[in-house]
């Protein structure tokens, strides 16, 4: 190839990469990074993109303005669902030609208000946050109102509130309950414990309504407290949730996260069950590597990747110029059946 210096001049492996990344052929990619005609605005895009997302520096003659700056605001990233939220809100992102500026919240840390006004310093074109305080009933929504005030186009993930008239994307939690409990259900489990978070976040809220609504109508019962247990969305919260579940008489457990389950499943070999044989766990999220903990986890998947889509297509309307409205898409989860489930009580071995 002939270049300008950059890190591509040579290199028929890279050519290769870059191809099997775009999408396209490896001839294809030496004529757009050498400026040949005979190549369409989307596909000599879809090079460019490539380039970007492995990491390669594209060559002098080929680097553009970037459409501006968007902020994307998330939790801290132990949990690895919030990692993945962000790769694919980044790839997103730079497939529109905007500059990701990720900003990640640490224990004692920088707040999400301190983000915001950085942010905007900055001259953002959009802030894109994810489950943020907009997921937190306890928690003002006027910096989300002021935002919106000083013309900065916003999307929220996960979490809503009727008071700020901004796009919410959001998955069908409650769908994501019953689908878990029916499962557990059609095991032969009916003793089935809920372990979530606090009970101040949307999430929560609406995991518990959609459990509540799937214990009556598949089992017939109607008293659940006792079967629901709150923590932390963490291992050790699971572990603390699962262990007074289990105390319970819990013979399936529902978690609110992946690293919940983790949790619970230590939970239950601590007091030397096992676990799809004495208790069966459901986490949720589908983190990335959560197949292959020991056992592999059943889980509902949160469909993240048309999440992250959906939200970065509608910042990108509004960054230019879409009137801000108040909506709500919520996308649907799915339950993936792996080794953490298995017969319960009500079916023979």
């Amino acid at each position: 190839m002939a270049g300008d210096g950059g890190p591509l001049s040579g290199g028929q492996a890279r050519l290769s990469d870059i191809a099997a990344q775009a999408g396209v052929s490896e001839a294809t990619v030496s004529r757009v990074l050498n400026g040949r005609p005979g190549v369409s605005a989307a596909t000599r895009q879809a090079v460019l993109t490539a380039l970007d997302l492995m990491g390669y520096e594209r060559p002098q003659r080929l680097r553009q303005r970037s459409n501006g700056l968007v902020g994307l605001v998330t939790p801290e990233l132990d949990n690895p669902i919030f990692p993945a939220f962000a790769q694919a809100a980044e790839k997103a992102l730079i497939q529109h030609g905007y500059t990701p500026v990720l900003c990640t919240q640490l224990p004692g840390g920088a707040v999400e208000d301190d983000f915001i006004e950085l942010l905007v310093e900055r001259g953002v074109s959009g802030i894109v946050f994810v489950s943020g305080l907009h997921a937190d009933t306890t928690a003002s929504v006027d910096r989300y109102i002021r935002l919106i005030g000083q013309g900065v186009p916003i999307v929220l993930l996960n979490g809503h509130t009727p008071e700020v008239p901004a796009p919410f994307i959001s998955p069908d939690d409650r769908t994501a309950a019953r689908l878990a409990v029916q499962h557990l259900v059609d095991l032969g489990h009916e003793r089935i414990g809920l372990a979530v978070g606090p009970r101040r976040f949307v999430p929560v809220i609406r995991k518990i309504e959609g459990y509540r609504q799937a214990m009556a109508q598949l089992l017939g019962v109607t008293e659940v407290e006792e079967l629901i247990s709150h923590s932390l969305f963490s291992v050790e919260g699971g572990q603390a949730a699962a262990a007074i579940l289990l105390e319970r008489g819990c013979t399936g457990i529902v978690c609110a996260s992946d690293l919940m389950a983790l949790g619970a499943i230590r939970a239950c070999r601590g007091r030397g069950l096992s676990v799809p044989g004495d208790v069966s766990v459901v986490g949720f999220d589908d983190s990335p590597l959560i197949a292959f903990t020991d056992p592999p986890l059943t889980t509902v998947r949160q469909p993240v990747q048309p999440m992250v889509k959906a939200a970065v297509h509608t910042l990108v309307e509004a960054i230019n110029g879409a009137p801000m409205r108040h909506f709500e898409l919520v996308f649907q989860p799915e339950l993936i059946v792996r080794g953490s489930t298995g017969s319960g009580p009500l079916v023979s071995r």
